[in-house]
């Protein structure tokens, strides 16, 4: 029996990494002889970078870049051969803030441009930027002026040359424009810290700088799909640096070349934190059921619409936890590994 194991991080409580482990010993508690593969994966935020290591190695970068408060902190990116992976939420993620200094106002993206300049510098001629879990709202702004600071001669984004054979993808599965009612400011920016007052402004900082730059270029991402990704990044990228845009985990799986890994496979196995119609709407577990053809199972730690996801395709739809688990005593590490691999030693028992 070939089982191929390959679950989303648990946000805030298991890694993918640890979410695969944990069903590898619950299959191995039914099916002592199994041949078990496990893939960690991502849709492009956090452990994105990791994701594409494990499966591609090269080497993880050290830079010292800026975080979104301006302040001097050790990033990482993977570059293997001339192709770099970067996760934004190295250097301009939600997590390096603590609660009260979160303020979408003045959170930068300059670190990101640093990476991204680093890279460059370093031979990298395709850049795959994950885009998710950002502290900022600031439409790339940041980013682009660490570019400048980087290679342009004048101080001007026009003298620079250091990306004309160079590729950007940017890997995101969020698909709203860069403003307005579903932009990054009224959609994002509340979870980074913005007040109502706040979203209306970044909301019009953001307008406006698309209107300067469509007038300037002469072509407007503004409302491009994924332009509102990490509070405007995705609009940077695509306008700026003329990205391709990608869905996240689709993007990793044709990297991995995934179909051809599980084509000969038994089984399955797939998950999330939480699972209900959204995952249908592009989510990771979907990506992984879109390129299969054989049986799999969907885990997750609380379960919705489950007849949906059912009809959807997945063979089975199985939550780990069992009923009446706080929420307190479910998010700890030893206590999800357990349910996990209990959870998945079950299932494949009765398979």
């Amino acid at each position: 029996m070939k089982v191929v194991i390959a679950i989303d991080s648990f946000k805030g409580c298991l890694t993918s990494y640890e979410a695969n482990q944990a069903a590898s010993e619950g299959i191995r508690v039914a099916c002592p002889d199994a041949e078990i593969i496990e893939v960690p994966v991502s849709d492009g935020g956090e452990g994105y970078m990791e994701a594409f290591h494990a499966a591609i190695g090269g080497r993880l970068e050290e830079v010292t870049v800026r975080d979104p408060l301006m302040r001097p902190i050790i990033a990482k990116y993977l570059l293997q051969g001339e192709m770099a992976v970067i996760e934004i939420a190295q250097a301009s993620g939600l997590t390096l803030l603590a609660k009260e200094e979160r303020n979408p106002m003045v959170a930068t993206s300059y670190g990101t441009g640093q990476l991204v300049a680093d890279a460059v510098r370093k031979g990298a001629k395709h850049i795959i930027i994950g885009l998710g879990g950002s502290a900022t709202s600031d439409a790339g702004m940041g980013m682009l002026h660490a570019l400048i600071d980087a290679f342009a001669k004048h101080n001007k984004w026009d003298d620079i040359d250091a990306f004309k054979d160079v590729k950007f993808t940017i890997a995101s599965d969020v698909k709203n424009p860069l403003y307005g009612e579903k932009g990054a400011a009224h959609v994002f920016a509340p979870q980074k810290g913005a007040t109502p007052e706040m979203v209306l402004r970044l909301d019009e900082r953001a307008r406006k700088f698309a209107e300067m730059s469509a007038k300037h270029f002469g072509y407007d991402h503004s409302l491009t799909a994924g332009a509102g990704a990490a509070g405007g990044l995705g609009y940077a990228f695509l306008q700026y640096l003329h990205a391709e845009s990608k869905s996240g985990i689709q993007l990793l799986l044709e990297t991995i070349q995934f179909k051809e890994m599980v084509k000969d496979a038994d089984l399955i196995i797939t998950g999330e934190g939480s699972a209900d119609r959204q995952t249908l709407m592009g989510k990771l577990p979907v990506g992984i059921l879109e390129q299969s053809k054989v049986p799999v199972f969907l885990i997750a730690g609380r379960i919705s619409d489950r007849e949906e996801l059912l009809n959807a395709g997945f063979a089975r739809v199985e939550c780990i936890n069992p009923p009446g688990i706080s929420l307190e005593e479910a998010m700890k590490k030893h206590v999800a590994q357990q349910n996990i691999q209990e959870c998945v030693a079950d299932m494949v028992k009765k398979n």
